[in-house]
């Protein structure tokens, strides 16, 4: 490896710790200062820290520590070692940033509609352990909640990291059930959710708290994938020539040319497989009306497209 190659590596691994250093702290603000005042808990081990923390004082990054590092090593013995260095250091850092901010900050809310007060009324909310009341305001809390859980998980996946705590959980049902992944982190994080309905009777609590992983999700997608939306035709014609012109010089892309065979009449078939962005597919969708309306286009959104033209494959 020459010496350029070296530093290059260098830096995209100091960047790649950045990330995960400002995703971790990101993740501690948005629990200890937006989600637990709250009284929401939107999955993980955190979330189930945070119903936990009220019910029975005891610091939240304290409840979660002592979760995730059985999960931890629990997961190694039955996965195998597919977390890595970095899903360990993350938690390790969310650990201590979120004691800092218990410490520091407590559990007073950021956003609220009201001062806070030593007394309360029914429309107030009692703040954990301090014996104040504030005037909530859910739905302004609940979507800053959700889009910084998003923009601290979505830089914690940049940087090589993954979640880890109650995913782990989801990763060994996946292993001896046949439920796919995605359902069953939704199963685990929506019991997670639910359970702040029955400690604290409120069916407002699961209700925002499952808003607030929405928001997360959309903004993880954001951050991972960024604002570029991709999509991938396939275009099925007897007249491919006059289309390949269009697509290498008015779109400026590439693709692949495919023969294939009818079901229906057994007649053979060219079929183009082109992946652009949605602005060059609505003007080549446009444009095939003129091409060939005899044409059978099939348009698929890509969530992640890697190569030449498009993200650089990864290194790990």
């Amino acid at each position: 490896m020459s010496f350029i190659d070296r530093k290059s590596k260098l830096t995209q691994e100091v960047f790649a710790y950045a990330l995960l250093v400002v995703g971790s702290a990101l993740f501690a603000i948005g629990d200890v200062m937006f989600v637990n005042p709250y009284l929401m808990a939107p999955g993980g081990t955190y979330g189930l820290s945070n119903v936990f923390n009220t019910l029975w004082p005891w610091k939240i990054s304290l409840y979660a520590i002592c979760m995730d590092i059985p999960l931890l090593i629990i997961g190694t013995w039955i996965l195998g070692p597919k977390f890595g260095i970095k899903t360990i250091i993350s938690t390790i850092l969310i650990f201590f940033f979120t004691l800092f901010l218990e410490s520091w900050w407590g559990y007073n809310p950021v956003i609220h509609d009201g001062a806070i007060t030593a007394t309360g009324t029914q429309s107030m909310v009692e703040i954990p352990h301090h014996g104040g009341f504030f005037q909530p305001d859910y739905f302004l809390n609940t979507v800053v909640a959700g889009i910084i859980y998003g923009l601290a998980i979505g830089l914690i996946f940049r940087s090589g990291a993954t979640s880890g705590g109650s995913d782990i959980i989801s990763m060994i049902l996946h292993k001896y059930t046949k439920i796919s992944l995605g359902t069953l982190v939704m199963i685990v994080d929506g019991i997670i959710t639910l359970v702040t309905l029955v400690a604290f009777g409120d069916i407002r609590l699961p209700i925002y708290s499952i808003i607030v992983i929405f928001i997360e999700g959309k903004v993880i997608d954001f951050v991972v994938d960024g604002m570029k939306s991709y999509r991938t035709m396939f275009i099925i014609t007897d007249n491919p020539e006059p289309i390949r012109d269009y697509v290498i010089n008015e779109i400026k892309r590439g693709g692949t040319c495919l023969t294939g065979t009818g079901l229906y009449r057994g007649t053979e078939h060219q079929m183009l497989y082109v992946t652009m962005d949605r602005a060059g597919m609505l003007k080549l969708r446009s444009a095939l009306h003129e091409i060939d309306p005899k044409a059978f286009v099939n348009i698929m959104e890509s969530s992640e497209i890697l190569g030449e033209g498009f993200r650089m494959l990864p290194q790990e």
